[in-house]
């Protein structure tokens, strides 16, 4: 049985966003076990059925293709339309924003609540968190789950990508999928300029909480060859520290990335406010990158665009350099 992965960027900071910003977060929480987990036990390559996967919650086996899906995950949501499963998908969560053809609904991927799932009459819930044992209390009606958490590092989001492809009849497509990220994701690392020895701090939030590299977002950094100055801190916190903002100033990091743009409105402007900080070199030389917090927080499929969005940042400050 794969190893059950803590979630990467909400129970924790999704908490976080919420009190701090007063707006909702990512469908996701941080993740913080090194585990690697083995490969997909047996799918269906064509796309046939019954077809089994080993997913967090062990063997999930599939008797016929699912036609009503249920997605409780953003992530997984858009993993399920980059792979052709979109009109399979009857209703998802109300974190899911993207596609935007999403049929988007009340359901919480937070506080699932089983009657309301079951409403919607689902032969497939895919998930992300086993919030309230709600595994356990679907399997009680006979609802197939499967949970697929956060991946820990790139090849655990391609093998979800392939699982979730294999569950729903969408095997060939997703391991197209699969392909298309990983040639994007090695040009784009081999494109980057890796000889200014950049360092950079990504912001979870204002608190300010960070990410290390041993995080699935610190490992996407280090595709450039950056250094983050997270791994430096007092207490990793299982890869998410609080940072203080004194030691963000006395790293003075060479690059700068919010991850907290849409939830809490911040840009260079605000960080110049902050005690200490409008002499950061990132700030003074506008290096202060606003991405997207979903990109930012979520493993599916974009990651792409996110490993987009930093390698220009990196090309355009080594170019600066």
């Amino acid at each position: 049985m794969r190893p059950v992965r803590t979630a990467f960027a909400g129970a924790l900071l999704g908490t976080l966003v919420l009190a701090g910003c007063g707006q909702t977060g990512a469908n996701v929480a941080p993740s913080n076990s090194p585990d690697s987990p083995p490969p997909t036990t047996a799918a269906a390559g064509t796309g046939d059925f019954p077809v089994t996967v080993e997913a967090g919650n062990g063997k999930v086996t599939l008797a016929k293709k699912p036609e009503r899906i249920v997605s409780l995950s953003a992530t997984h949501t858009e993993t399920l339309f980059a792979v052709g499963a979109g009109p399979q998908v009857v209703a998802v969560d109300d974190q899911s924003n993207y596609p935007p053809e999403a049929p988007k609904s009340d359901l919480s991927g937070f506080k699932p609540n089983v009657e309301a799932i079951i409403a919607k009459k689902p032969d497939l819930v895919i998930l992300s968190n086993d919030q309230d044992k709600i595994v356990a209390e679907l399997a009680k009606v006979n609802v197939p789950v499967l949970l697929e958490p956060a991946a820990t590092g790139l090849e655990e989001a391609y093998e979800e990508i392939s699982e979730i492809g294999a569950a729903t009849g969408n095997k060939a497509k997703a391991d197209e999928v699969v392909s298309g990220m990983k040639a994007a994701m090695a040009k784009l690392a081999a494109d980057a300029p890796k000889d200014k020895k950049l360092t950079y701090y990504h912001e979870l939030d204002q608190t300010p909480y960070a990410a290390t590299s041993k995080t699935f977002i610190g490992q996407v950094y280090g595709m450039f060859g950056l250094t983050n100055i997270a791994d430096q801190a007092p207490d990793a916190a299982g890869g998410y520290p609080k940072l203080s903002a004194e030691f963000v100033a006395q790293a003075d990091p060479a690059l700068i990335f919010l991850a907290d743009v849409k939830c809490c409105q911040q840009s260079k402007e605000t960080l110049a406010k902050r005690p200490g900080w409008k002499n950061l070199s990132a700030v003074k030389n506008d290096q202060v990158i606003q991405l997207d917090d979903d990109l930012a927080s979520r493993w599916g499929p974009r990651v792409v665009d996110l490993a987009q969005a930093i390698g220009a940042a990196v090309a355009k400050a080594g170019g600066a350099g």
